[in-house]
Order: structure tokens, then sequence, then C-alpha cells
């Protein structure tokens, strides 16, 4: 399968649904992202991100059992397939091999 791109939002997004083990739905992720990013993110943002993600393949999603807490309505809960752990892994590989390749970030001596 060719490898689909993320933006930086997206792939905050698939991360979060990555961290969350199966706990991933619409609020849950906004929390979190928000609480992590320190962004401002709106529920219907979270929600275009994950189509996007679920279109590429890379989160399915399942209809939850009903809740009490949302008047007996279910949540739609996203996991992350294995074609987005390949995809997140090959972005963390990309980040730290360049991270790595970079002169001591941290030394204000060097200018960038």
């Amino acid at each position: 399968m060719k490898r689909s791109y993320l933006g930086e939002f997206e792939e905050i997004v698939l991360l979060t649904v990555a961290v969350m083990e199966g706990q991933a739905y619409g609020v849950a992720l906004t929390h979190e992202i928000i609480e992590q990013t320190g962004r401002s993110v709106r529920l219907n943002q979270i929600h275009a991100a994950l189509q996007r993600l679920e279109d590429k393949g890379m989160v399915k999603s399942e209809m939850g059992e009903p809740t009490a807490e949302r008047g007996g309505r279910r949540k739609r809960l996203f996991t992350v397939t294995a074609y987005g752990r390949r995809t997140l892994q090959e972005i963390q590989d990309v980040r730290v091999n360049l991270w790595t390749r970079m002169p001591d970030p941290f030394n204000p001596a060097i200018s960038l």
C-alpha cells in the first residue's frame, strides 16, 4: 500500500487515537489534544480529521455500547489500524533521523 502523507493536525489526531487505546471518541480526543498541545480545537475539526484518516485506512471505527452519561446514546470509538501504526512509525523514524543529524540544537554558540 502506498504511504499517505499526513498534515500536522492529522498526525496529532492519529497519535492521540493510538495513545487512547480503544477509548478514543470525538469529545475525549478533543479534550486530550487541547490538554496536550494547548491548541484551540473544535469537535468538528476532530471529526473531519477522523473521517480523512478513516478514508486513508489509518483508523477504523465502531459503535460502542450506550452510556448513561450520554443519555443512552452510543459513542463512535476509533482505533488505529496496522497501516496507521506503520505510518506513525515512519513519521517518527524520519523525525528522529533528522534530529540526530542536526548539529547540537541546544548549543547557543551554533546559530541555525
